[in-house]
């Protein structure tokens, strides 16, 4: 066997339609694109979601809500949460680098503790958010709470 022998299994691959090529090939005159009209020129392009004359879908459904641009993303770590981490990753501070060091959170996520839940160690936690509820707690248990920006 020569690299020049190898070919593609029979019936694999199929010849090339050639259009506009005389009447005789079946695909001559107007080149298998029917008549007259936009789609049989050059240059031809629909718009997208044409939907052949049809009201389009994004005309058809209603605008509902927006998207608040002011919004702030926290990534929410309950108190019920803390014990199990702490545990598991033997952490006894909670900061944005031990916990992304741990795969907990992305590098550049915003930390919020909200109070779910109990706690029972002494933690400290360096967050960029927290609500009243769980820094009573944190402070109760003997913990220590830092706001970082």
């Amino acid at each position: 066997m020569n690299l020049e022998t190898l070919r593609p299994a029979k019936g694999a691959t199929k010849k090339a339609k050639r259009i506009g090529r005389g009447e005789a090939s079946g695909k001559g005159g107007t080149s298998t694109k029917g008549n007259k009209g936009g789609q049989s020129r050059a240059g031809y392009k629909s718009k997208m979601g044409f939907e052949g004359g049809q009201m389009p879908i994004q005309r058809r459904v209603p605008k509902r809500g927006f998207k608040n641009i002011n919004r702030i993303d926290y990534k929410v770590i309950n108190l019920g949460q803390v014990d199990h981490y702490a545990e598991k990753y033997s952490i006894t501070e909670f900061s944005p680098q031990n916990l992304y060091i741990n795969g907990l959170i992305a590098q550049n996520d915003l930390i919020k503790i909200l109070g779910v839940g109990e706690i029972k160690g002494k933690f400290s936690f360096k967050v960029n958010a927290i609500s009243e509820k769980a820094k009573i707690a944190i402070e109760a248990a003997g913990g220590t709470v830092e706001i970082v920006k």
